[in-house]
């Protein structure tokens, strides 16, 4: 059934901006229920290993990115993945592949493989820190921490970046940069600005080096 349903994915990724579901608190219920229930837990997340066989093409078997301009998976929070779905669909994140994708997934596929992914360990993109992650660090306290934490593990709202892929990091910052609509945050891009882009690099060495 999830295959077939996946399969249909050649038929939408042509469509333009997706229309936002209904909502996800069936997808949060499923989620919550997981977290004080380990027997659903551990079906959803064999569940998801199964359901995202066709996202592990890009963002790899255990969530570590087959391709540098991909986020890594692992370690992400659940609700923060769920969040980024609904984004895809809503059209506020623009990726036609994605937005695509997105619209054949039921709610309990959406859940099984945000906790899939949430399941699976991180680790640094980058073993260690190259000099410039020092200058990183100062501006990611400065600009970044409020929200991402200081850890760089985000939250429900926020992304984990600790350990992200260079170029997507990269990548994402000057999108916010420049505002050229594949992602679309205000405070975001107000605080790459502050930032500048000849900033964004150090943060980048930083943020990837982070356990």
């Amino acid at each position: 059934m999830i295959r077939s349903r996946l399969a249909l994915f050649v038929l939408l990724i042509g469509v333009g901006t997706g229309t936002a579901s209904a909502g996800n608190d069936a997808v949060m219920q499923l989620i919550a229920k997981a977290a004080s229930d380990s027997a659903a837990r551990t079906a959803l997340v064999r569940e998801g290993d199964a359901a995202a066989f066709f996202c592990k093409n890009c963002h790899g078997d255990k969530g570590i990115a087959r391709y540098p301009e991909v986020p890594n998976l692992a370690s992400q929070n659940p609700a923060y993945i769920v969040s980024q779905i609904e984004a895809f669909l809503s059209g506020k994140r623009r990726n036609e592949f994605m937005q695509g994708l997105m619209k054949v997934l039921g709610d309990r596929e959406k859940a099984a493989i945000a906790l899939f992914y949430a399941n699976q360990p991180a680790t640094p993109a980058v073993a260690a820190p190259p000099p410039a992650a020092a200058a990183g660090e100062g501006h990611y306290k400065r600009l970044c921490m409020s929200c991402h934490q200081a850890s760089g593990y985000g939250s429900e709202a926020f992304a984990r970046i600790a350990g992200q892929q260079p170029a997507y990091l990269r990548l994402s910052m000057k999108r916010y940069l420049a505002r050229s609509g594949e992602r679309t945050n205000a405070e975001m891009s107000a605080s790459v600005g502050q930032l500048g882009e000849a900033n964004i690099e150090p943060v980048v060495h930083y943020l990837a080096s982070l356990k």
